[in-house]
C-alpha cells in the first residue's frame, strides 16, 4: 500500500498514485497541468497559499481521455465520476506533496 492509499484510502487513493507515478512524480504532474495552460491553477497547488479548484472536464483534458479510460478500466469507476473525484483530490494532495511549496526530487 502505497503513501497517498494510506492518506486518501482505498481505490481514490490508488487513482491519484497511479496518476502522478504515470506523469513522473508530482513535478510531471505540475508540468502537464502547465503544458495544458492550467499554470496558476497547478502552482497555487504547490504554493502555501490557498489551492484554486479545477473543473473535472479540465482534469479531463490535461490527463488525456486514454489514461483516464485506462484508470476507469481498472477500477470499474467511470470516467466521469472519475475526473470528478481526481478534481477534488488532485488539488489537495499535490498541496500535501508540495510542503513549504517545494516540489520533491522524484
Amino acid at each position: 500500500m502505497g503513501f497517498l492509499d494510506g492518506v486518501l484510502g482505498g481505490v481514490v487513493g490508488a487513482v491519484v498514485t497511479d496518476v502522478i507515478r504515470k506523469h513522473g512524480g508530482v513535478q510531471g504532474v505540475v508540468n502537464q497541468f502547465e503544458t495544458k495552460g492550467f499554470g496558476s491553477t497547478v502552482r497555487s497547488w504547490v504554493s502555501t497559499g490557498p489551492n484554486m479548484p479545477i473543473a473535472a472536464e479540465h482534469v479531463q483534458q490535461v490527463l488525456g481521455p486514454d489514461l483516464l479510460q485506462q484508470i476507469s478500466t481498472k477500477t470499474g469507476m467511470p470516467v466521469g465520476e472519475l475526473a470528478q473525484k481526481l478534481a477534488q483530490i488532485l488539488p489537495q494532495t499535490i498541496d500535501q506533496m508540495t510542503p513549504g511549496g517545494v516540489i520533491p526530487k522524484a
